[in-house]
């Protein structure tokens, strides 16, 4: 179905969050904390406004809206609206609006609030310009600001060098995968010739019909890995846990930790279902989900726990989607949806314990069920979703997403296992997260804890009864938000029945029981089961984290080695490289191709035309022959004199005389130079030496006189001349087009080499006035009053 085109007022909501942004630092000085609630209208109105589609894409309808961007590239700022695209824009603006208003009551009193909200609007319009991205360009753009804003908000607490060290990780990481995404992008365009993603999911088969498939898969997979942390690059996301917890929040229910998997989701139809496909997504998926579950169990830090079921519960994603079966993939948008909302409800929660109660430590907290009633009961409902118990919709995406597996004719058999037990371990995780602090006796914390004000229990409560309401509403849950998603995954509009609880005693059901008892049973040996997996990380020792480490200081000291090898400090070096290298970009390509220009026909000179040449040749052998470098330098004069001869026998005195003018010039202060620095005379250099220069040299010239050749050999193009010719009286008023054109025409390019020179001649000024001559008094050697010079210098 061809998209239909909207106004451009969704233009306008990817663009509102910047607009807060900028307002949100001077609103937070006037109202303090409470700027949230005004603030946090910014989201809610684009939550509304996005609420306006979900009829119509529920209906298999799509839409597109564009501003033209960069239109010479053929960038557009545009958007493509369909089920993926606005079940993801519904979860970062409503979770949004909750967020900002945590936050105001999470950073109350901070005296860099209103910079934190800034950061936050800037990182959620990232997040939108992303997910509603339709040019492939612009979307690599906002990809690349979700990184950048991410490297903010991580780093928000700067003076500590933990928080330092992981948002230049995160940056480090996610950057690179985002370099990666962009060379896929550029492979995807001289490919298919398409920039826009409707056009291209109009054809679905346009990436895998061509011969490029595999460097675009690897390096898409490249972008989505590191995103999403997918194991190896699992690290970075625990280590982001050093931003406030609003981030933290946000940043693992609905925003840039999403982006590697609704990547690979609007990808699918493109590049999924294939071998190579079905066998690294499963593969790499699989992998992360047991390793994120297995070191969340390890940890006692209510939001490293979480942190690690967060990357644990991206691998199930990433697994679930390289199924490509449609079953699995509806498993893949329910889960998405409940992990959203119970785990954005349970790091808030951990952050207003942490808030109230002085410490995020499970094993030093207990019994705050009495003085926080509201958020145990927030966090029971966000563990039963995280748990997949009934009646949440957790339990839903549980039982689809089984069902899926089990009936994957791939690998279904160790999906499945791999999702049971990496859902029973969550199970752990989340029965810890919502247990251990309430229940048991009251264990003295660092604060008297408390019950927390509005600001914080507001977003904990909301997201934990909606999962509650969608899957009390399972049936409209599916045909409103699952299916127009699930659409766009397979590229054919699929609707999608859900039911709360099982119909009949099936296999997915005896697989969450399986769940439910794993889960319970090693919930009762969490500590001897943390000690365990202590003891055998300890024994591993080495770690992807101190992998990132040692890649980072090896990077640093190869390049350190290789500036000292080409930064030698040596002047005769640096020109020496220059100019090799120059002789091979101009002799090279005519070697390749055995098309160098012949050589003209000698013409018949004048008596003066050979005399100006015996004066160029005689100036070239006083250069060679100069015993210092001042005479060279006024021998090397003779060669422009000659040229500028050459202007004026031609028919250019203009010309002429701005060469004599440089000529002179250059000599002039070039030989001030040589008197009043202390350089060396003469030139030292050994034969071999002199011999390599003396080729470089010989080569730079041959190459530069083909170039020359075959340039006048090719048709002259009159075009640029008729205009100027034409032009030049009738626009700029001058009949000197020469002037005209330097005047007028190149008036800008004539200013900056007027500002060149100039500051050129202020270097020079410099340079002479570093140096003074010594005093006429000093009496000795001629080392005596170079260093009567130094010492006065100094």
């Amino acid at each position: 179905m061809t998209p239909a085109v909207i106004d451009d007022t969704t233009l306008l909501a990817v663009l509102a969050p910047f607009a807060a942004a900028v307002v949100a630092p001077a609103l937070t000085r006037w109202l303090k904390h409470n700027a949230a609630w005004p603030l946090a209208l910014v989201p809610a109105l684009i939550f509304l406004h996005f609420t306006g589609f979900i009829g119509p894409v529920s209906q298999g309808e799509t839409f597109v809206a564009a501003k033209a961007w960069a239109p010479s590239y053929g960038v557009n700022f545009s958007v493509y609206v369909d089920g993926l695209s606005t079940l993801f824009a519904l979860l970062i603006s409503g979770i949004g609006t909750l967020i900002i208003l945590y936050a105001g009551g999470y950073l109350k009193g901070h005296v860099q609030q209103g910079r934190f909200f800034s950061f936050l609007f800037l990182f959620m319009g990232s997040m939108l310009g992303l997910v509603l991205g339709n040019n492939l360009i612009s979307l690599f753009i906002f990809w690349e600001l979700t990184s950048i804003t991410s490297f903010l908000l991580i780093g928000f607490d700067n003076l500590r060098a933990a928080s330092r060290r992981a948002a230049l990780q995160a940056l480090l990481v996610t950057g690179g995968g985002g370099l990666a995404l962009l060379a896929a992008f550029i492979l995807i365009i001289s490919a298919t010739g398409e920039i826009e993603m409707s056009v291209l999911l109009g054809s679905p088969d346009i990436i895998k019909d061509t011969g490029l498939y595999l460097p675009i898969f690897i390096l898409v997979l490249g972008g989505a890995f590191t995103k999403s942390a997918q194991f190896p690059f699992h690290f970075w996301l625990p280590n982001a846990m050093e931003a406030p917890t609003p981030v933290s929040a946000y940043l693992h229910s609905a925003t840039m930790v999403k982006a590697g998997v609704y990547l690979l989701m609007r990808m699918h139809p493109l590049l999924g279902d294939t071998v190579l496909w079905t066998t690294v997504l499963p593969l790499f998926g699989g992998v992360t989900l047991l390793v994120g579950t297995v070191l969340a169990v390890r940890q006692t830090d209510l939001k490293l726990m979480l942190a690690y079921t967060t990357v644990a519960s991206l691998g199930l994603l990433v697994m679930l989607t390289g199924t490509s079966h449609e079953k699995a993939l509806e498993g893949a948008v329910l889960y998405l949806l409940a992990h959203s909302l119970f785990k954005g409800g349970l790091f808030m929660i951990a952050g207003t314990i942490d808030h109230e109660a002085g410490t995020r430590d499970v094993t030093k907290l207990g019994g705050l069920r009495s003085a926080m009633p509201i958020t145990f009961a927030a966090a029971c409902l966000a563990a039963l979703s995280m748990s997949g118990l009934p009646p949440f919709i957790g339990f839903i995406a549980k039982e689809v997403l089984y069902y899926g597996t089990w009936g994957w004719p791939g690998a279904g058999l160790v999906v499945t296992m791999t999702a049971v037990v990496g859902n029973a371990l969550m199970l752990v995780i989340a029965a810890a997260v919502a247990l251990k602090p309430f229940l048991g006796p009251k264990v003295e914390t660092p604060k008297h804890a408390h019950e927390g004000p509005v600001l914080l229990i507001a977003g904990p409560v909301v997201l934990s009864l909606t999962g509650l309401v969608l899957a009390l509403m399972a049936h409209t849950t599916g045909q409103l938000f699952i299916g127009p998603t699930l659409s766009s995954l397979t590229g054919e509009f699929t609707q999608v029945d859900l039911h709360l609880l099982p119909t009949s005693i099936n296999a997915p059901l005896i697989l969450s029981l399986i769940t439910i008892g794993l889960g319970i049973a090693l919930y009762t040996q969490l500590d001897r089961l943390r000690g365990l997996i202590a003891s055998v990380l300890a024994a591993i020792g080495w770690g992807p984290d101190k992998g990132f480490d040692q890649f980072v200081c090896g990077v640093v000291g190869f390049s350190g080695r290789v500036t000292r090898l080409v930064q030698t400090g040596n002047m005769q070096t640096y020109m020496i490289v220059i100019f090799v290298f120059t002789a091979i970009a101009v002799l090279l390509p005519g070697y390749l191709t055995g098309s160098f220009p012949t050589m003209p026909e000698m013409p018949e000179y004048r008596f003066y035309e050979w005399g100006i040449l015996f004066i160029a040749v005689l100036g070239l052998i006083a250069v060679l022959v100069a015993k210092t470098r001042l005479t060279a330098i006024v021998s090397l004069g003779i060669q422009g004199f000659a040229v500028a001869l050459i202007f004026m026998m031609f028919g250019a005195p203009d010309l002429s005389f701005t060469q004599f003018m440089v000529e002179t010039l250059s000599v002039v202060i070039l030989a001030l130079v040589m008197t009043r620095l202390n350089l060396m005379p003469s030139d030292h250099r050994s034969v071999p030496a002199a011999l390599l220069t003396g080729i470089v040299a010989c080569a730079v010239g041959l190459g530069l006189t083909l170039t020359l050749l075959a340039i006048t050999q090719q048709p002259f193009d009159t075009r640029l001349s008729d205009f100027f010719a034409q032009f030049s009286r009738s626009i700029a008023h001058g009949r000197n087009i020469v002037n005209v054109i330097i005047v007028d025409f190149r008036g800008f390019d004539t200013l900056g080499e007027i500002a060149v020179v100039v500051l050129a001649g202020l270097c020079v000024l410099a340079l002479i006035r570093v140096r003074t001559k010594p005093d006429k008094t000093v009496e000795g050697s001629t080392t005596d009053a170079v260093q009567a010079q130094a010492s006065e210098a100094r």
